[in-house]
């Protein structure tokens, strides 16, 4: 027992406490729980007892008292005839971990098996990362107008009960369902009513549950390509195969023979801002992809990305309103309109089949967050909305005209600019091949470890196609006055990649 005598020193006890700034039957626990847990103590010691330690230590016997039933609690120790005793389940954990000592490793192996369908999505990112410089899909942040959004959401707690503190309509609260209607019908030309309206928790949220509601396992999903990575994993997620389709400038273009070879059972495409090239989907090209949908039986998942961020002309109208009764199930979200913390998207059902869908929708989703949502449909009704996204248009036709700038005065390489017709983000092409060829995934990462985070154009691509070499960037978030210092940090991480190919 000389180790329970060191560790119930009455100096080094205190001395703890002092340290960690506590009372001192918390950290006598704390000493004996650590002990137990850790093998110091084994199965079947016998503690002092209440009335000898309070004496030995100086304290309380209350104290003490109060440290032995939280460890009885807990099941660390265990009441016998002989006094308090170590339980006898710290033998099992003790050995357990004996033997992943001794073999180097946790108790539960690092590499421990997952299922498939995760086996490979282990890219990982942290949240300051999503803040640098460059980071696509990521809006101006610093241009948010905080102080209304926070008004409005004091005012929906204030106005709120009991009753909205439990699960709410999986399809979402009725004030917001009607103001996405509302709106989409004024500024998209989408046909719907509140009724075809689901709120969901962002467009990977609406795919997963479009791919439970219109698909099968095993049914074939064409996606564009290069595309919208979270398309891809939420589709493969659910157990769909799935096809890329190339993308060209007017848009994604699927082989005439694919509607008879291979038809697909839904098709994922982003007509008005395609991800990451940026072409808009033609007029022609929507129709005859409408026609095809609707004659084997197909739907269209269209995806309004960037359609808010139109730069060079007038909006374009979503292709769910330009023909009667589309075959479309049209989604959007507001992380790139509002702020990604929002969290909130939507999904407009065909009337054909909102009723059907939105009674789905209750059996996969437990809704919540009331206050958020009805603050967040006060914010449209009132104006705010609109004149948010007039000011994001402004600041961000400004923010890529200095990116082009900084382009222009400083990128080294021959290079093609990509998109700028609406949304967020460039696509700056890098070589290839030849002596100038630079390896975007190789850029990027050099790139990131110099602050900033342009992803590589690479990373877009699907099902190992390749073709696509370049860096996708963003440059809604970074100020103006500070785009040419932040593109010069991408040179100097293409400086060292030149030489042996300059």
């Amino acid at each position: 027992m000389a180790d329970l005598h060191f560790l119930l020193d009455a100096r080094r006890l205190k001395a703890m406490a002092r340290a960690r700034r506590q009372a001192l039957q918390r950290t006598l626990y704390q000493a004996l729980q650590e002990a137990i847990a850790q093998g110091r103590l084994q199965a079947g010691a016998v503690l002092p007892s209440s009335r000898d330690l309070a004496r030995d230590l100086g304290m309380a016997r209350n104290g003490v008292i109060h440290a032995y039933e939280q460890l009885a609690a807990e099941g660390y120790v265990q009441p016998s005839r002989q006094g308090t005793v170590v339980a006898a389940f710290a033998a099992v954990s003790t050995a357990v971990s004996a033997a992943a000592h001794i073999r180097g490793q946790a108790a539960w192996p690092a590499g421990a098996p997952v299922s498939q369908r995760v086996a490979s999505c282990d890219r990982r990112r942290t949240p300051e990362d999503d803040l640098r410089p460059f980071m696509p899909g990521m809006p101006a942040l610093d241009a948010f107008p905080f102080a209304t959004w926070q008004r409005l959401c004091d005012k929906a707690l204030k106005q709120g009960s009991t009753l909205d503190l439990g699960y709410r309509q999986a399809v979402g609260e009725p004030e917001l369902r009607q103001a996405i209607a509302t709106y989409l019908r004024a500024a998209r030309g989408v046909r719907c009513h509140a009724d075809q309206v689901t709120v969901t928790d962002g467009t990977q949220h609406s795919l997963e549950l479009c791919a439970h509601i219109l698909a099968d396992v095993g049914d074939t999903v064409w996606i564009e390509h290069p595309g919208y990575g979270g398309a891809r994993t939420a589709l493969q997620q659910a157990g769909l195969q799935v096809v890329p389709v190339t993308v060209d400038a007017d848009g994604i273009a699927p082989p005439d023979a694919w509607w008879q070879d291979k038809p697909p059972r839904m098709v994922y495409t982003t007509p008005s801002h395609q991800y990451p090239l940026g072409s808009v989907l033609s007029l022609p090209r929507r129709l005859r992809l409408i026609e095809q949908a609707r004659q084997c039986g197909a739907w269209i998942l269209e995806d309004d990305y960037d359609s808010e961020f139109r730069h060079e002309g007038p909006p374009l109208a979503a292709m769910q309103g330009q023909v009667d009764d589309a075959p479309v199930v049209y989604l959007g979200t507001f992380s790139k309109s509002m702020f990604p913390a929002l969290r909130l998207g939507f999904i407009v059902w065909p009337q054909a089949l909102a009723d059907r869908a939105l009674g789905v929708v209750g059996e996969l989703v437990r809704r919540g967050r009331p206050f958020e949502q009805r603050a967040l449909a006060a914010f449209i009704d009132e104006g705010h909305f609109t004149r948010h996204l007039r000011k994001m248009r402004r600041l961000y036709a400004l923010r890529q005209a200095a990116l082009r700038d900084a382009l222009s005065a400083q990128w080294p390489l021959p290079a093609e600019v990509l998109g700028g017709q609406a949304g967020m983000h460039l696509v700056l092409s890098l070589p290839a091949s030849g002596p100038q060829a630079v390896v975007d995934t190789d850029l990027a990462r050099r790139a990131s470890d110099l602050g900033v985070s342009p992803r590589p154009l690479s990373m877009y691509g699907t099902g190992g196609i390749a073709g696509f070499n370049g860096l996708v960037m963003g440059y809604a978030n970074t100020h103006e006055d500070r785009m040419a210092a932040a593109l010069g940090q991408v040179v100097k991480a293409l400086n060292p990649l030149k030489p042996q190919r300059m």
